[in-house]
């Protein structure tokens, strides 16, 4: 299992984070490079904190495919997969179209998965390496608004353990980090998640930090714990 900074033959191990130009992805491509990761970021526009960067539409099993083959190529095969390529709509059920929860349900759970396909047999190989999903809270609590949303989420947690069950005696470890509300630009000025009477029913009293989301993804990539098929809530106190 790949340790930060180290690799199985000493070099800098590489992971993948999808969603990496902004917001939680962005800030787990920076702890990870800070940790000596190797890290190729992808996501609809182009990134500049990663070593490599491209722009790969998750939810296209074949663009996965090619971006993991260039960052084998150009940084190495890939030994931790951070999966946070996500979108929110705050719509109602009967509003929220097919195309709309098709897409929902392809970015998100399609996302996930097709990374995962693309690295987990270069992972099961090497005998090592670790997947986290960044999932939400809502996955666990439910929300009014943004049923396709939850939906999405939750069913990422059910993945995570399957992969998780499939591939811990290959070495693998798969992990969801479910945050709680986050102070990144999905959370738009003016919405309740940003008003002072919701923070104020937060145990915390404050929406949680990305940096803090990529710590704890960072943890898991690491392979200290013996954690597989968990989920972590870094969330405020939000659900406890």
């Amino acid at each position: 299992m790949s340790t930060p900074g180290r690799d199985h033959d000493g070099s800098a191990p590489v992971a993948v984070v999808s969603g990496a130009a902004a917001g939680i992805g962005l800030a787990c491509v920076r702890e990870l490079r800070s940790q000596g990761w190797l890290v190729a970021g992808c996501d609809l526009r182009v990134g500049d904190a990663a070593d490599l960067d491209a722009v790969v539409d998750v939810a296209d099993p074949v663009a996965v495919a090619r971006f993991v083959d260039r960052v084998t190529r150009e940084l190495g095969p890939p030994t931790g997969v951070v999966s946070a390529a996500g979108y929110v709509e705050e719509i109602p059920l009967d509003a929220i179209s097919p195309a709309a929860f098709r897409r929902m349900l392809g970015v998100h759970l399609g996302g996930l998965h097709h990374l995962t396909r693309a690295t987990l047999p270069a992972m099961v190989a090497r005998g090592g390496g670790a997947i986290v999903a960044v999932a939400s809270e809502l996955a666990i609590a439910g929300g009014e608004d943004a049923a396709h949303y939850v939906t999405a989420k939750g069913a990422l947690l059910g993945l995570t353990r399957s992969l998780a069950a499939e591939s811990a005696s290959a070495g693998v470890l798969v992990n969801v980090v479910a945050p709680g509300p986050t102070d990144t630009a999905m959370l738009a000025a003016g919405t309740v998640w940003r008003d002072p009477a919701y923070l104020a029913t937060l145990p915390t009293g404050a929406l949680v930090r990305p940096e803090e989301i990529a710590l704890t993804a960072a943890f898991l990539l690491s392979g200290r714990g013996a954690l597989t098929g968990q989920v972590v809530s870094p969330n405020a106190g939000t659900v406890i």
